[in-house]
């Protein structure tokens, strides 16, 4: 394989687990508490939020190797891991480093989620609200004017990144309107 195919298929893979990864990060919130009562199979939309979870996992790791193996670019083993190391696009390249960083906590503390407390893999899982805003500036920094294509998929990534979050922050909570109406009860 040619160092340019290497490149696009870097390239294409890129853009996949960008919109798997935003797929995951919208069908997390839609599981989350404050959407719930919006969600009518539940178990359903955390089975496909697990699945493509793995499914962005493969094409992300694919997105890694073909880039550091194209030549092209000063990206090493290292900068893969410890970011704004990279001799190429120091800081888009850091930018996934970081989120890259951040994904592995998460993965790592959802496979051992039955040996943590709600709260730890809460926390940890969390970050993921700082997680994919710096893939997706990753993928607006590292496209390029010649490709206009992935620079659109990732602008999409982020509108519908950004209607779920104003979506989630805009929902309230069914528990909290069944508050708001016992205690607007006359109590005698």
């Amino acid at each position: 394989m040619s160092h340019t195919d290497l490149w696009f298929i870097s390239r294409a893979s890129g853009a996949v687990s960008m919109v798997a990864m935003t797929v995951v990060f919208v069908l997390g919130m839609a599981t989350a508490s404050r959407m719930a009562g919006q969600v009518r199979n539940r178990a359903l939309v955390m089975g496909l939020h697990r699945s493509m979870a793995l499914g962005m996992t493969i094409f992300l790791l694919l997105h890694i190797v073909t880039a550091i193996s194209t030549g092209y670019v000063d990206i090493t083993w290292l900068s893969v891991v410890i970011p704004f190391t990279a001799g190429y696009e120091t800081l888009w390249v850091g930018l996934g480093t970081l989120a890259l960083d951040v994904l592995i906590a998460v993965i790592g503390t959802s496979l051992l989620r039955n040996r943590l407390s709600r709260k730890a893999w809460r926390a940890v899982h969390l970050l993921t609200y700082a997680l994919w805003p710096m893939a997706i500036a990753h993928g607006v920094g590292m496209s390029s004017a010649d490709q206009p294509i992935l620079l659109w998929t990732t602008v999409a990534c982020a509108a519908a990144g950004l209607a779920a979050i104003a979506m989630r922050l805009l929902r309230t909570s069914p528990y909290a309107q069944r508050r708001v109406l016992v205690n607007a009860q006359e109590w005698s």
